[in-house]
């Protein structure tokens, strides 16, 4: 089924639309899910708010473009996830490893203005991601916004583990300059 078939279902508020968003996207999504929280019953319950989401958000909202919309969903979804199960201790994975490597970067969670300061920030990021090589967006992404292992991400862009590694480096130095420039300073 296709993309505007299931938009229409959702629409009409006819339950098949869960149904055929599974079908079409429950892997993708699983794999989101998983990749970010590294628990498959924490995994299948963020996918399966993420289709409560998606039929509470259609309408009124109308994705152009519905794989990035319960992409998206399901990302932020794992990350509350992760967020709270980590709140009293903080553990190990990705999502700590990650966030750890981007926190020079990137503005302090902790400021309250963050939250106003989103979109801006967004399209900063956006505005650097266009400067970037194809791979070297495509790592980026891989690692910071799917959250993959960098042993995924270095397979997936045809680039050795070590490559990877120093290609992200070299990346994120180049993120804080170019949010230094742009007058965002960690």
């Amino acid at each position: 089924m296709q993309d505007r078939e299931i938009i229409c279902l959702y629409r009409n508020r006819d339950e098949r639309a869960v149904t055929e968003t599974d079908k079409a996207y429950g892997a993708y999504c699983r794999s989101i899910a998983q990749t970010i929280t590294g628990n498959a019953l924490d995994a299948e319950e963020c996918v399966n708010d993420t289709y409560l989401h998606a039929w509470n958000a259609i309408p009124p909202q109308c994705p152009e473009k519905l794989s990035a919309f319960l992409g998206r969903i399901t990302r932020n979804l794992s990350l509350d996830r992760v967020r709270r199960n980590h709140a009293q201790k903080r553990g190990g994975g990705e999502y700590v490893q990650i966030t750890e490597e981007l926190e020079a970067c990137l503005p302090s969670a902790d400021d309250t203005a963050r939250d106003v300061e989103n979109a801006a920030l967004k399209s900063v990021v956006n505005a650097f991601l266009r400067t970037l090589r194809e791979r070297d967006r495509a790592l980026f992404l891989l690692r910071y916004f799917y959250m993959k292992p960098i042993t995924a991400c270095a397979e997936a862009c045809g680039v050795s583990e070590n490559n990877a590694k120093v290609t992200l480096h070299r990346l994120r130095k180049k993120l804080k300059a170019f949010l230094e420039k742009e007058d965002w300073t960690p």
